[in-house]
């Protein structure tokens, strides 16, 4: 097979994983070396529905003896195979790279022969782009689940970023869906990249100039809409590995059907809009300080995916609102649908000198179409409803238009 056939079977296998980001690393270039992965140096382009495609993103190998079900290239599935050997990868990085194509390397793959064997794999590709080709660009690997730790951390001292795809939110599910997988191994590879991390941050407050390990931290990903979890249940499961394993990112991927899947056959594909919103709630947690349960609940187990995640709040807790403006602490102003951190911290600072009117905030820039069903100013409220369903209609975003599949078609 030429390399022209294995690049498209290989990059053409490798987009449905979506946690390749490449922000976070904050490497600067060096003299005689190829390539700078701080943020001036990584060219960020996404599509409309939150993927990154600035990276070289391909597979090592499609050959996989797992059968998840979700998967396109699960072992039981009759598809042509191809394989690059670790110096393909290194030759296509640094070429494309050199035209200007991309900014880094993202590169996963499928379980051959067995995990040990595939990390050995990528652990070369990793050590011949630093040290044979002294490139000094972004990378992006995934660790293999099950792999022994000391393969892990060695991939760590080459690359900027690692992740362990999580899959599937609950343990019920990854044992339906892919009976191979192990959730033990996924937390322990996790929990090992975790303690990695720490360990080498005291090491380098020892020593200045001691080797970075994994600088851009670890990711994984979740498939939405292949098992019957709630939206609950999915932000749950990010919110626990935030806090227990300092993830710097949970990716979601709404399920698209496969060819000649078994148990997933008769499941349809999951709106990129419930995608979508599960990413603005997970924005929320992140950095407005929501809680899961606070954004969801038993008896709200599922967003309304005509309103975004806030907004939704907001609706839900009438009892919270309406804020003063010129009273209100930050935490208060960041709940209040159409104020974002700087609008809040901008209130925040004039009213400290002069009590705010509502054309003041305008004046100051901040758009009030939706915040102004929320607030009062010096004790009025300005708008002409308080009819909670009919403010939930006018600050829906139901578009006209039609989304677009990020992988093709009509």
């Amino acid at each position: 097979m030429d390399l022209q056939e294995k690049i498209r079977i290989l990059a053409e296998s490798a987009k449905y994983d979506v946690s390749c980001s490449s922000s976070g690393s904050s490497r600067a270039n060096k003299k005689g070396a190829l390539g700078a992965p701080a943020a001036s140096g990584i060219c960020h382009s996404w599509s409309e529905d939150g993927r990154c495609i600035s990276l070289l993103k391909l597979l090592m190998t499609n050959v996989c003896i797992y059968d998840c079900d979700y998967c396109v290239n699960r072992r039981s599935v009759d598809t042509k195979r191809a394989m690059f050997t670790p110096q393909e990868v290194v030759d296509l990085t640094i070429n494309f790279y050199k035209r200007n194509y991309i900014e880094g390397l993202f590169l996963s793959s499928g379980i051959v022969r067995n995990e040990d064997y595939t990390m050995a794999l990528l652990i070369e590709v990793a050590k011949k782009l630093r040290l044979e080709e002294n490139f000094n660009g972004y990378i992006h690997m995934k660790a293999i689940a099950g792999a022994s730790q000391e393969l892990i951390d060695l991939l760590g001292r080459y690359v900027d970023r690692l992740s362990i795809n999580i899959e599937m939110p609950t343990q019920k599910s990854l044992s339906i869906y892919c009976p191979d997988k192990n959730e033990v191994s996924i937390m322990n590879a996790m929990t090992g990249i975790q303690q990695a991390l720490i360990q080498n941050k005291e090491e380098r407050k020892k020593y200045r100039f001691a080797p970075k390990f994994v600088p851009a931290g670890q990711t994984t990903q979740m498939i939405v809409g292949a098992g019957d979890e709630t939206d609950l249940a999915i932000l749950n499961r990010a919110e626990d590995l935030y806090q227990t394993k300092a993830l710097k990112r949970v990716y979601y991927s709404a399920f698209i059907p496969v060819a000649s899947a078994r148990l997933l056959s008769n499941v349809r594909a999951a709106p990129l809009k419930r995608e979508h919103r599960i990413y603005q709630a997970d924005f929320l947690m992140r950095f407005y300080h929501y809680t899961a349960d606070e954004l969801l609940n038993s008896q709200r187990q599922n967003f309304d995916e005509r309103l975004d995640p806030k907004a939704f709040w907001a609706i839900h807790n009438p009892e919270f609102f309406p804020v003063e403006i010129n009273k209100a602490p930050y935490r208060a102003l960041l709940r209040v649908p159409g104020l974002g951190p700087k609008s809040a911290k901008r209130i925040v600072s004039i009213r400290r000198s002069a009590s705010l009117s509502y054309e003041s905030l305008k004046k100051i820039g901040l758009v009030l179409k939706r915040a102004q069903y929320f607030i009062t100013v010096n004790g009025k409220y300005y708008a002409d409803t308080q009819n909670l369903d009919i403010i939930a209609d006018r600050i829906s975003d139901t578009p006209s238009y039609e989304q677009l599949s990020f992988f093709g078609g009509t």
